[in-house]
C-alpha cells in the first residue's frame, strides 16, 4: 500500500520535533528545538501559535492539572500557557555538562520520559514521576530519541540514534523500571538514523529516518519493514496520530545543517507532513503530576 504525505503546515522550522496530539483540543503541540519555541497548531483553523520558552526545547507532554512539563536544556520545567510562567521543576543530578534535553513522552501511568545529546556518547534517559523525583533509566547514551509502549504496557521501545537500533524493555507500568533490553530492530545503514517514533493499534512501530526522506513501519516482532512513507524532505524527525479519529499521521521535519543547495531542492524542509496510513494510533497519554 503507497501512502502519500502531503505537507500540512509550510512552517520552516529549524528542528521541528516532538509531535504530540491533543485528542480533547483537536489540536497538535509541536517544538522547533533550536527556536526555543512551542507551538499549537489547530488543523481545521490552520492557526499556529507559538511560545518561546528562552532555551532549547527537546520536548512538551500535556499535563493532567492544565499546562504543559517541558524539556528544556537545564532540566525538567513546567508551563502555564496562558501566563508564559515557567517555573523550573528540577535538573537531574547526573546530567552532564554540554547535554540538553531532546525527545521525551509520557508513559501510561503518567510519568514524563526525556532524554539527553551532547557531543559525546555519555548521554542518558531519565524518567519524571508525578512526585517530581527523576529516575535515571539508561546511562551510556549517543543521542536519547523515540518512545513508545506497547498496548498491553509490558514493553517500552526506546531508540538511540547512533547505534541504528531500536531497543525493547520490559515494562513495569506500577514502578516505571525497565529491564531486559533486547534489540527489536536495526536500521540498514545508508537508510538514513532513527528519531522519533509513535505506535500503532496493531503494535507497530513508526520511525522517522533523519537523512533517509522517510518514516517507516516496522514490525517490532521480527525487524521487518512492512511499509515506508517516502517524504520530499530528508530530515524527518518525528510523528505522531492524531486527528479525530486518531488515523491521521502527523511527521515532523526540519531544515538544521542542510547546505542552501539542499534547502532549494527541497523547500518544504522543516515543514508538518500529513498522512492517512490505513491504521489507527495509540493513545496519546498526559502528565499526572
Amino acid at each position: 500500500m503507497k501512502i502519500e504525505a502531503r505537507v500540512e503546515l509550510d512552517a520552516k522550522a529549524t528542528l521541528g520535533e516532538g509531535p504530540c496530539w491533543d485528542a480533547a483540543g483537536q489540536r497538535l503541540h509541536w517544538v522547533d528545538i533550536e527556536r526555543d519555541t512551542l507551538h499549537t497548531y489547530d488543523p481545521r483553523s490552520r492557526e499556529n501559535r507559538s511560545i518561546n520558552v528562552g532555551q532549547p526545547i527537546g520536548a512538551a507532554v500535556m499535563r493532567r492539572s492544565g499546562g504543559f512539563l517541558l524539556a528544556l536544556r537545564d532540566g525538567f520545567f513546567e508551563l502555564d500557557p496562558a501566563t508564559g510562567g515557567l517555573p523550573h521543576l528540577v535538573r537531574p543530578v547526573t546530567q552532564l555538562s554540554g547535554t540538553r534535553f531532546n525527545d521525551g513522552k509520557c508513559d501510561p501511568a503518567g510519568r514524563f520520559w526525556a532524554g539527553t545529546t551532547g557531543k559525546n556518547d555519555r548521554c542518558s534517559l531519565y524518567c519524571l514521576d508525578a512526585d517530581l523525583t527523576v529516575h535515571l533509566r539508561v546511562e551510556g547514551v549517543s543521542i536519547s530519541n523515540g518512545l513508545a509502549w506497547s498496548a498491553d504496557e509490558r514493553v517500552m521501545y526506546y531508540v538511540d540514534t547512533r547505534t541504528r537500533d531500536v531497543s525493547a524493555f520490559d515494562y513495569d507500568k506500577a514502578t516505571g523500571e525497565i529491564g531486559g533490553r533486547r534489540v527489536v530492530i536495526r536500521i540498514p545503514d545508508g537508510m538514513g538514523w532513527p528519531d522519533g517514533m509513535c505506535i500503532d493499534e496493531a503494535g507497530m512501530l513508526w520511525i522517522a529516518l533523519w537523512d533517509g526522506a522517510m518514516v517507516g513501519r516496522w514490525n517490532p516482532g521480527n525487524g521487518e519493514l512492512l511499509n515506508a512513507i517516502r517524504l520530499p524532505v530528508s530530515r524527518p524527525t518525528s510523528c505522531a496520530f492524531g486527528g479525530e479519529n486518531g488515523d491521521e499521521l502527523f511527521i515532523t521535519s526540519a531544515r538544521t545543517g542542510l547546505t542552501e543547495g539542499a534547502l532549494a531542492n527541497q523547500p518544504l524542509a522543516g515543514g508538518i507532513f500529513k498522512c492517512r496510513p490505513g491504521v489507527r494510533g495509540g493513545p496519546t497519554w498526559e502528565f499526572l503530576g
